[in-house]
């Protein structure tokens, strides 16, 4: 992965808790912020929201948008959120809520690494335990993503 897919201004920690959509409204405002995506790529998020749920286990939540929202991406980025109050994703609790927006097949890549990481328990274990964004920008990047 290139290094810039995920940089030290888009990785936050929260202590409480958020709605699914106010979860996913920051993932994609950290990407708008970016320069990744334009702001109708939040739509686009919700309406993958609506057909099928972007949870994917381990606590880890991976909001994109639709592929007819391809013109909405600007750029390939990652946004990494970790609410430590649980955000409840359609039923089931997401401690990590992962943003992504990737040009042409880059999305592919990148959601692999993330699976990766995110498969493995210890390795949940470690982000969760991280005590700031910095820490936890650096487990991430070590990771390959």
């Amino acid at each position: 992965m290139t290094s810039d897919v995920l940089t030290i201004d888009r990785v936050r920690i929260h202590p409480g808790s958020v709605s699914r959509d106010e979860a996913m409204k920051e993932a994609a405002d950290l990407l708008v912020a970016a320069g990744a995506v334009t702001p109708a790529y939040y739509d686009a998020m919700q309406a993958r929201e609506q057909t099928v749920s972007t949870y994917m286990g381990n606590e880890l939540a991976i909001p994109h948008g639709t592929n007819d929202a391809k013109e909405e991406i600007l750029a390939s980025a990652l946004s990494v959120v970790r609410y430590d109050g649980g955000v409840d994703w359609g039923g089931e609790t997401a401690t990590f809520v992962v943003g992504i927006a990737g040009v042409g097949d880059e999305h592919l890549g990148i959601l692999s690494q993330i699976a990766i990481l995110f498969s493995d328990e210890d390795d949940v274990a470690k982000l969760k335990a991280a005590a700031s964004p910095e820490e936890l920008f650096a487990l991430v990047s070590a990771a390959g993503v």
